[in-house]
């Protein structure tokens, strides 16, 4: 229900003009970051986000109440599961969160347009979304807050050997830079700055803009791709 109303007008007017529905974490950079990685991949089996939001870092007075209002409609997160969309609620939505440092952080499986993105996407069985608020790395080492999102992925490679990965998509300015750039890179796609004039109808972030040129840009506003421990993957590192 988060999204009916902009379905329910796209569809009552699907003639009428383009719809980007980016309500993902970061307006679709997680999204789009984690597909850029899956290019590694000859299939994607199993995908787990884990977001460390700094409580300092939440946003201004609409993003407060955006989280005050989301944490009031349902403690239940939305997960893919063998292959079935599903619901979590209780033990089952628990999920700690590793920081850069080591520090783990106790978070919780979401209800995030991120896990239906990525799993038709990437056809992955299995999709997840934990999120943690509390005292990002940087912070704890005295720096400004940072924010420090997790992606581990596991499946098949090119050779068709077993292939996982695991890295960390970290921006020292905290989660203010990733979100206006998702909201960016939508909109100089939907106004034609980029790439073929958006059709009428109900887009998403992966549907409109392309995974590599989102890391290119990444790349231009400080945010950097980390290996997360225990990786060994020499193609880890961005």
């Amino acid at each position: 229900m988060e999204i009916a109303p902009e379905v329910v007008a796209g569809a009552q007017r699907a003639s009428t003009s383009p719809i980007l529905v980016a309500s993902h974490f970061c307006a679709g950079i997680v999204v789009l970051a984690t597909l850029e990685t899956a290019r590694e991949f000859h299939r994607v089996d199993t995908i787990r986000i884990g977001a460390v939001l700094d409580e300092s870092d939440t946003g201004g007075p609409a993003g407060t109440a955006d989280l005050e209002r989301w944490a009031t409609a349902t403690t239940a997160g939305t997960v893919r599961s063998d292959g079935v969309f599903t619901w979590v609620d209780g033990p089952d939505a628990q999920g700690d969160v590793p920081s850069t440092d080591g520090v783990v952080l106790p978070g919780r499986s979401i209800a995030i347009l991120d896990v239906p993105s990525l799993a038709l996407a990437t056809g992955a069985a299995n999709v997840r979304f934990d999120m943690a608020v509390g005292e990002s790395a940087a912070r704890r080492r005295g720096d400004p807050a940072s924010i420090e999102i997790r992606v581990d992925l596991e499946g098949v490679g090119p050779t068709g050997a077993p292939l996982s990965t695991s890295r960390y998509l970290v921006h020292p300015a905290g989660q203010r830079p990733l979100t206006a750039l998702g909201i960016a890179l939508g909109v100089e796609r939907q106004l034609g700055l980029r790439g073929e004039a958006v059709p009428p109808g109900i887009h998403t972030p992966e549907s409109l803009i392309d995974p590599a040129y989102a890391a290119e840009r990444l790349a231009e506003i400080g945010a950097t791709f980390v290996d997360a421990p225990g990786d060994m993957d020499p193609a880890a590192s961005r």
